[in-house]
């Protein structure tokens, strides 16, 4: 491997432009994962088609990456918006038909207590390395009876902070704060946000919950 440093979004965007070659995840203290980066490029898979039945119109999809989430309901004339701080995942998001607000979820997002849903798929609960303060923003954002779906580790895997960095080929990231949620941990963690978990349910491996 190159031993080339390179910003955690530096490392991303290098991972969708070649998204072909392997991506892990390194956790530290945990272990390693594979990063999806080709599959993020393809239609939702199965277990993904799980989560958006159950999207609750507007769609706000947090960190939405190259939009196969919110271009897909896009073209089902679901009203749907995606967000992301990738310049480079913004403009794949859009070229598939997706409407993208480019810039943080912790800034200005349009239409604060209006969504209707909210998706936080593809470990994106881990953003920033503290799920409860992005849960409560997210909150901030739905409208009354809104929901966020989420996706989860399987139940007995751990839910902690860690520092995580990006591995490829071509280069590693620096390492950044990143958070683990398990299954058996999202009634904690959304008590702590004044929220209720309505529903848990694993697809293909994969595992989820909506939180109202």
């Amino acid at each position: 491997m190159s031993a080339e440093q390179l910003m955690p979004d530096e490392a991303y965007e290098l991972g969708l432009r070649d998204a072909a070659r392997p991506w892990r995840l390194v956790l530290e203290g945990v272990g390693v994962r594979p990063v999806h980066l080709k599959r993020w490029l393809h239609a939702p898979a199965p277990a993904d088609e799980t989560v958006l039945e159950r999207a609750a119109e507007p769609v706000l999809d947090v960190g939405c990456g190259p939009g196969r989430h919110v271009g897909e309901l896009a073209a089902r004339g679901v009203m749907a918006l995606g967000v992301d701080a990738s310049p480079m995942a913004v403009r794949l998001a859009r070229a598939r038909g997706a409407e993208v607000h480019e810039g943080s979820i912790f800034g200005t997002v349009p239409g604060p207590g209006t969504w209707g849903s909210a998706l936080l798929l593809d470990g994106n609960l881990g953003i920033g390395g503290d799920p409860a303060r992005l849960l409560r923003r997210v909150g901030e954002l739905l409208m009354r009876g809104g929901s966020a779906l989420v996706e989860l580790d399987p139940p007995g895997a751990p839910t902690r902070r860690v520092r995580a960095r990006l591995e490829g080929t071509n280069g590693q990231s620096a390492w950044f704060p990143w958070a683990l949620v398990g299954t058996d941990g999202v009634h904690d963690l959304a008590a702590q946000c004044s929220l209720t978990v309505r529903e848990t349910w694993e697809h293909g491996g994969r595992w989820f919950a909506e939180l109202a």
